[in-house]
């Protein structure tokens, strides 16, 4: 599912590089052509974070509870209709989020961390926060 999410961040890209604000992904693994599959969706710079240490000293992981929840099935549900296929490769617990970080001491400015497999950033949010970002920027 972070194909789909990524796809649609990916589609903002045009948006953000007229405020000049860049598009990065952190993935935690690249096993075979994975990475190259990824970013077939994603648009942006990625990189490979394969110590965790971008995912914060405690990682949030879904174990089989996410076999009873309503949300994750109608999440993998929703990405297959659009055409997202994923491949039970790697890890697939760890749970990822969505930031924007501003320039400077700005810090963390939009937090979106998974609830569930699926629970994916509102767009809108993340394109308001960065034009934000490059109004507070631009004073």
């Amino acid at each position: 599912m972070c194909r789909e999410e990524a796809a649609e961040l990916s589609s903002l890209k045009s948006q953000l590089q007229d405020i000049e604000v860049p598009l990065f992904a952190v993935v935690k693994e690249n096993l075979g052509k994975e990475l190259d599959c990824f970013k077939k969706y994603f648009s942006g710079k990625v990189y490979v974070d394969q110590q965790r240490n971008f995912y914060g000293p405690q990682e949030r992981w879904m174990f089989l509870s996410m076999f009873l929840r309503v949300g994750v099935w109608m999440n993998l549900w929703r990405a297959y209709r659009r055409g997202y296929r994923g491949n039970l490769r790697g890890e697939g617990l760890v749970l990822g989020g969505v930031f924007v970080i501003g320039p400077g001491n700005q810090g963390i400015l939009l937090e979106h961390r998974e609830k569930e497999f699926g629970d994916k950033v509102n767009m809108l949010a993340v394109l308001r926060t960065a034009r934000k970002m490059q109004d507070d920027g631009a004073r």
